[in-house]
């Protein structure tokens, strides 16, 4: 049986918020308060899509774009963490489930030459109209009322989990690896013998130290800084499965 993996992208693959860093395109590198202002909690896709439309406006175009996003930083060692599974594939599945969009994950990934390691990569799909425009969707239709409209993690893990155990893919262990306030529903998705790895400091870290003691989650949690810590633990959970 082999292990599965869930990598989160910002703040987990890159060391940056890709919705945050495509702003650096902006004239002045900001935008406008009047834009800013637009935002309502729990719409942040449709916040993007507004934002793509004003760098549209502003004749900010793909090229002008990519290379923006290509010089994101990936959190330290992450390159070495996701080489190493792709030569251990044999022992592990990884998927992405982000709410960033289609087009980051596959300019930054490719640019990295790592994106052949990941089965598949759940995330907002984005295209570029005939205008030049960066255009966004939502990944799906849910129904709970802790994520953002467009977006349930746990809604995404739970299907493919249950696609593969269609295909007779069971897993013997399930490593979700995440940072923020929207990685908590999945999580809790998890069962006794998976694992959550919440970044050390951030949102979902802090969620999860905050849970009062009935309410504890059923799988166990390991908490990280850089990926090398990881990297560590993958090593010898493989050390020990042998």
């Amino acid at each position: 049986m082999k292990f599965l993996l869930i990598f989160d992208f910002d703040h987990t693959v890159i060391d940056e918020n890709s919705d945050t860093w495509i702003m650096k395109c902006a004239p002045e590198k900001n935008l406008p308060n009047e834009l800013k202002d637009t935002y309502e909690k729990g719409k942040w896709n449709e916040y993007m899509g507004r934002v793509f439309k004003y760098l549209g406006d502003k004749g900010i175009r793909e090229y002008e774009m990519k290379r923006t996003m290509t010089e994101i930083p990936f959190t330290e060692g992450m390159i070495e963490l996701i080489t190493f599974v792709g030569k251990n594939k044999d022992i592990f599945d990884c998927i992405i489930i982000s709410d960033s969009n289609t087009v980051f994950i596959d300019w930054i990934l490719g640019t990295a030459k790592v994106r052949d390691v990941f089965d598949e990569v759940f995330t907002n799909p984005a295209a570029f109209n005939d205008h030049g425009y960066l255009t966004v969707e939502g990944v799906h239709v849910h129904r709970c009322d802790k994520c953002p409209k467009n977006l349930c993690k746990r809604k995404v893990l739970v299907e493919f989990i249950d696609k593969q155990l269609q295909k007779g893919m069971k897993y013997a262990k399930i490593i979700y690896l995440g940072d923020g306030e929207n990685d908590f529903c999945p999580i809790t998705s998890l069962k006794k013998n998976d694992v959550a790895m919440p970044r050390k400091g951030y949102f979902l870290h802090k969620l999860i130290s905050q849970l009062p003691q009935d309410a504890s989650l059923e799988p166990s949690v390991v908490v990280w800084s850089s990926a090398s810590e990881i990297l560590s633990y993958l090593k010898l959970l493989i050390k020990n499965d042998s």
